[in-house]
């Protein structure tokens, strides 16, 4: 029996995540020296494959965009 496969949609955070890196001008890597976090965590949580990111890496990310966790999680 073949099952099909279902494309998930991303997720909002990797949707927001994306956005405000896009409108701060911020490469994945200047993120990653603002944040401290690695660049796959990074990538991870953009690409929605980390789609519920441990609030500890949502806080060191808003922090590094000048955002609320608020803002990327809605």
């Amino acid at each position: 029996m073949k099952t099909k496969s279902v494309k998930k949609e991303p997720s909002k955070i990797a949707e927001n995540l994306r956005k405000l890196r896009a409108k701060k001008k911020l490469s994945k890597s200047k993120l990653v020296t603002k944040t401290g976090l690695d660049y796959h965590t990074i990538a991870k949580i953009e690409n929605g494959r980390t789609p519920d990111p441990r609030v500890r890496t949502m806080m060191k990310i808003a922090l590094a965009l000048e955002t609320s966790i608020e803002e990327l999680v809605k």
